[in-house]
């Protein structure tokens, strides 16, 4: 298939773009670089440089290929910063996706791909979640990926645009090729592994005192190979059905689990720093597996951190500045 990826210079998007690529996809990866690299981009797909919000931009993209599929990473993804700056939030989620699912329609391609995430749940009732819980987000963030959710079924109601809605759990390691570099790092596993390279003194643990089993949060970790492949079976599901999907290994690690598993890997001592729990910040979240095993045909092939952390080692100790060298 001739397949667009908004965001395909990002973290998941650029693994995804390979994927496809080995797949023997035609892909045409479109980002505005604000968060993701020119340089993650794989070579035999083509880039174009651009916002989602410009619709004069989409129109010369779409205009210029026959696309069958689309699959939309190109979110701003700081729940703490949708927070501080909840309209960014609202224009670029929410106002990116509204021109690019118009774009769709305008150009008749007919499946969708969305990144969506576990920040719809806010704070869950009971886990593991399963995605029939309740979408009660707790950030702006959160809130942009369920109003594009509640969204989907209207524009497949009027125009028959199927779609998949992919909620990500905790995404984490890489690949030989990709890995995570954002800017600022706020995702716990890279932000521990620059303590090991040196690059942090120390890392903030926002909270002790929740009910599990060592006082800190779980959260349960996905590999980014395992993200992206669920995106590939997600684009066959599109053909026969729309729907919502968690994305997680179904199990969950503490964050003094995650520490303790990255001071083994790197034998750094990683200096704790506690610090009072973070509003917002739920004791608990591990994903239900049952619907994406049984739809998509989908399980992790990565499910011990000893595997997600040490991909992601090796990849910082390549790479200790990300893509800028």
């Amino acid at each position: 298939m001739r397949i667009l990826v908004v965001g395909g210079a990002g973290y998941i998007g650029s693994v995804t773009v390979d994927q496809l690529v080995a797949a023997e996809h035609e892909v045409t990866v479109l980002d505005s670089l604000v968060s993701g690299h020119d340089r993650a981009v794989n070579e035999e797909a083509e880039f174009v440089s651009a916002d989602v919000r410009d619709e004069d931009s989409l129109q010369r993209v779409f205009a210029g290929h026959d696309f069958q599929a689309v699959i939309h990473y190109g979110g701003y993804i700081q729940a703490g910063e949708s927070v501080q700056q909840p309209g960014r939030y609202f224009a670029n989620n929410i106002g990116g996706t509204i021109s690019l699912l118009n774009a769709m329609v305008a150009f008749g391609v007919p499946r969708f791909v969305f990144s969506s995430s576990a920040g719809v749940y806010g704070e869950p009732e009971s886990v593991p979640i399963v995605e029939d819980a309740p979408m009660r987000p707790v950030s702006p963030y959160g809130e942009t990926k369920a109003a594009v959710e509640r969204m989907l079924p209207w524009y497949e109601r009027q125009y028959e645009l199927r779609y998949a809605s992919l909620r990500y759990f905790n995404a984490a390691g890489a690949t030989e090729k990709r890995g995570e570099d954002h800017r600022p790092e706020t995702h716990l596993i890279p932000c521990v592994l620059q303590v090991g390279l040196g690059q942090r003194p120390a890392i903030p643990l926002f909270g002790d005192d929740y009910p599990t089993r060592d006082g800190t949060c779980i959260r349960d970790y996905i590999h980014v190979e395992d993200l992206a492949a669920a995106h590939l079976l997600a684009l066959d599901y599109t053909v026969r059905g729309s729907g919502a999907f968690n994305l997680g290994n179904g199990s969950g690690f503490t964050n003094l689990e995650v520490i303790e598993a990255a001071r083994r890997l790197t034998g750094h001592e990683i200096p704790v720093n506690r610090q009072p729990r973070r509003p917002g910040d739920p004791a608990e979240l591990i994903a239900s597996q049952e619907r994406p095993r049984q739809e998509l045909g989908w399980m992790p092939r990565y499910t011990t951190l000893e595997e997600i952390i040490g991909s992601a080692w090796a990849w910082q100790q390549a790479h200790p500045r990300g893509y800028q060298g």
